[in-house]
């Protein structure tokens, strides 16, 4: 079993940036392809981010340029970086692994 514990969302202004972290106990998380989703109100939760266990990157066409996903095999700790926030991407933000395992989410609201 892995745990997912996601942190680094808040409150930003539109054009401004955070890094989420999501933290991994229990397992490696090298052993997995992870990825970041998220869901807004009223929204079906949706792809952001994946990388691979190899290191491959893919993006949905809203995050591809602005987000950056990558993994610290050290720390055992999956980041996303986003730049460029708009008021679309308010959401609370998930950490997956493995297409199984989740995290309790942490909320991104950018006011605009």
């Amino acid at each position: 079993q892995v745990q997912l514990v996601e942190s680094g969302g808040g409150l930003v202004q539109a054009g401004g940036s955070l890094r989420l972290s999501c933290a991994a106990s229990g397992r490696t998380l090298s052993s997995y392809g992870m990825g970041w989703f998220r869901q807004a109100p009223g929204k079906e939760r949706e792809l952001v981010a994946l990388v691979s266990r190899l290191g491959r990157h893919d993006y949905a066409d809203f995050a591809q340029g602005r987000f950056t996903i990558s993994r610290d095999s050290a720390e055992n700790r999956v980041y996303l970086l986003m730049n460029g926030l708009t008021f679309e991407d308010t959401a609370v933000y998930y950490c997956n692994a493995g297409g199984i395992h989740w995290g309790q989410g942490t909320q991104v609201t950018v006011s605009s």
